[in-house]
């Protein structure tokens, strides 16, 4: 899915990030503020669903990650593929770390669940609470696969497990929340 968030017009935001990327990297600061800027969206969207109740955490864990490690980074055409590993493991590891389970943003639902309102209108709470109840592990695999359109192939090296595992927790995640919707 190309919705990163990422540069303006026609011009793809893994082209528009790489300039930025080689100039932060090079140690200029403006670049690597306007880099994180410029990939803050992203990041939350990515951080809001996987760690609802700590988000603002995860946000932040995800960009001093990258602050941290886009000197490793070689290849700067790639920077939002690693942005996106790099976030997603720190949301994880964030909300495993509070183990607290609060709605997602109902947006985010939407996408992630298939079940829209009316225009206009906000998801009920009840579908919330059903995706917040779900363990951070099969959130995790929801948000990849079905709100950023990943192969099961690239969940499971995100999030470092075998592809099995990721079939295994799609299926259950699905079905866990079809049972909870459907009382």
């Amino acid at each position: 899915m190309d919705d990163t968030q990422g540069g303006s017009g026609a011009e793809p935001p893994w082209e528009t990030a790489a300039p930025l990327v080689r100039a932060a990297q090079a140690g200029d600061a403006l670049a690597m503020d306007e880099l994180l800027a410029l990939v803050t969206p992203y990041v939350t969207r990515l951080c809001r669903p996987i760690a609802p109740h700590e988000a603002a955490d995860a946000v932040q864990e995800s960009l001093v990650a990258v602050f941290k490690g886009l000197r490793g980074l070689r290849d700067p055409l790639a920077f939002y593929g690693w942005v996106r590993t790099v976030t997603v493991r720190e949301a994880v590891r964030v909300a495993r770390r509070t183990a607290t389970e609060e709605p997602a943003d109902p947006a985010d639902l939407a996408r992630l669940t298939g079940l829209h309102t009316d225009a206009g209108t906000e998801l009920p709470a009840d579908v919330r609470d059903v995706l917040a109840r779900l363990p951070v592990r099969h959130r995790a695999v929801l948000v990849l696969r079905e709100l950023e359109g990943l192969d099961e192939a690239a969940v499971a090296d995100l999030l470092g497990v075998p592809t099995g595992t990721v079939k295994s927790r799609l299926h259950r995640a699905r079905s866990s929340f079809r049972k909870a919707w459907s009382r």
